[in-house]
């Protein structure tokens, strides 16, 4: 893409999303993670009713008085965008591709934790990883963010969940609120998923186009998978092909719902149809 014409479409996103962020989100936004971490303030002297769990044991040692450790809210949090660019997010029969979707979806919460003075990172995967933006502060670095989802196009075939959440397990040390956007057209993630939401706040944003649920029945095509650019015939008005397509579209649905839920972690659904904005305050809502 030309700079000048990426520019554009960056400050448009930023338009469009910041005024969304600040005048919609801000109080969900705050109600929904703020207090979730907690961190280590100080010790002193423990007291009846304390709980015997947090005695520091060290101190206690050395002034052979018990010392309880003082645990105070978490005031700065850290936001993890976590964001699928493999090639099936270029897709879309509506107003909007996956991949357009997704990066207002990620504008807009990169804007609500800057105006908190939250950091906020950036990892884009495929079947690799893509790139990795450390958690920052600030409209540049947000703008950056922005670029990167305009920009970057995937190296990789396919997609590997599963990998991006062990590399962000493995980077990113202290407790964040991460949010994994993906179609979730693929699976072995389970257990990655599961590792990560022990330590950080893990939120599955699945996004979809309302052609993915079901084969329309329009004749033989030839067409290609986006994910591996194999070309093959497929005839679209047998009833049997059109029913694989569904189980295999209805398999993953199910596969990324159980995940999550096995897991602990929250998760929605998002159609390239919707309101994205009432769809992320009904979400913070709930929270």
């Amino acid at each position: 893409m030309e700079t000048t014409e990426l520019l554009k479409r960056v400050r448009r996103i930023e338009i469009k999303t910041k005024g969304l962020s600040r005048q919609i989100f801000a109080g969900d936004y705050q109600s929904a993670f703020k207090g979730r971490g907690m961190s280590f303030s100080e010790v002193r002297n423990y007291q009846y009713g304390d709980d015997v769990r947090n005695i520091d044991w060290n101190v206690t040692a050395r002034s052979n008085d018990p010392y309880v450790k003082v645990f105070e809210e978490e005031r700065e949090l850290t936001v993890m965008l976590l964001v699928d660019i493999s090639k099936s997010s270029f897709f879309g029969t509506t107003r909007q591709l996956k991949n357009e979707l997704i990066t207002e979806i990620c504008a807009v919460l990169a804007f609500s934790a800057t105006n908190n003075n939250d950091k906020v990172g950036l990892l884009l995967f495929s079947d690799r990883i893509e790139k990795f933006l450390p958690p920052k502060k600030g409209r540049g670095h947000i703008l950056r963010i922005i670029r990167e989802l305009l920009d970057t196009k995937p190296e990789g075939q396919g997609t590997d969940i599963g990998q991006a959440l062990t590399y962000f397990t493995n980077m990113v040390k202290k407790r964040s609120i991460c949010f994994l956007l993906s179609d979730f057209l693929a699976d072995g993630y389970e257990k990655p998923l599961r590792l990560c939401a022990r330590r950080h706040d893990v939120i599955g944003m699945h996004l979809f186009d309302p052609r993915e649920r079901e084969l329309p029945a329009v004749g033989l095509i030839h067409a290609r998978d986006a994910e591996t650019g194999q070309m093959e015939w497929v005839d679209t008005d047998s009833r049997r092909v059109r029913a694989k397509y569904t189980d295999w579209y209805e398999n993953h649905l199910e596969y990324y719902k159980n995940a999550f839920k096995k897991s602990g972690a929250d998760s929605m659904s998002i159609e390239t149809t919707d309101d994205y904005t009432k769809a992320l305050l009904r979400f913070f809502k709930a929270r």
